[in-house]
């Protein structure tokens, strides 16, 4: 009886962690720039925010090459990414999320629906329409700035033709409540 040699092909986890050091090396060999630390990251990972793409507010991510950058004292990060504890939401070493994105949200945050009104993202498990689930420079990770961001769905002229809302300048959220109310319109 003859015994067939065995292959020893590396296991996947050999591969991953061979994979991972060659990045590294590749972004060290590189540079450090902002510009080149994207490319290499944005070649092996989805995601990677473009150092020179405009975000919310007209201010840019870049690296001091004459562009605006969100102030490191106003960007805020969600406890779980800053805690880098991304198997919370994503499987591991994967963007997959672990459950539908409408029920991720109320994993982890309690948000008793128990008013009359509720707002139409709320209700349908939309927390990424109004907040980042990572990081913003905006209070309450926001997407966007408090007193214009109504506007991204509720039309601004459809608003003004109101008359109580003439020459109000205040966020909406003054006198509305963005998640739920007894009130019509969702008023405080």
């Amino acid at each position: 009886m003859t015994l067939l040699p065995r292959c020893h092909a590396p296991s996947s986890a050999k591969w991953v962690v061979f994979f991972f050091i060659l990045v590294f090396l590749f972004s060290c060999v590189y540079g450090c720039e902002p510009r080149t630390q994207y490319k290499v990251l944005s070649f092996v990972f989805d995601g990677v925010p473009d150092p020179d793409k405009p975000v919310e507010g007209g201010q840019t991510g870049g690296n001091g090459n004459g562009k605006a950058r969100v102030a490191r004292s106003t960007y805020r990060e969600h406890g779980p990414f800053a805690a880098k504890m991304c198997e919370g939401c994503h499987e591991r070493s994967t963007n997959v999320l672990i459950m539908p994105v409408e029920k991720l949200c109320l994993n982890c945050h309690t948000l008793q629906l128990d008013k009359k009104f509720i707002h139409g993202p709320v209700v349908s498990g939309g927390c990424k329409v109004c907040h980042d689930p990572h990081g913003s420079a905006f209070p309450f990770l926001l997407v966007s700035d408090p007193r214009t961001f109504c506007y991204y769905c509720h039309s601004e002229k459809d608003v003004a033709r109101n008359e109580v809302h003439q020459g109000v300048t205040e966020a909406c959220t003054i006198c509305h409540n963005a998640h739920m109310s007894d009130n019509n319109y969702l008023l405080k």
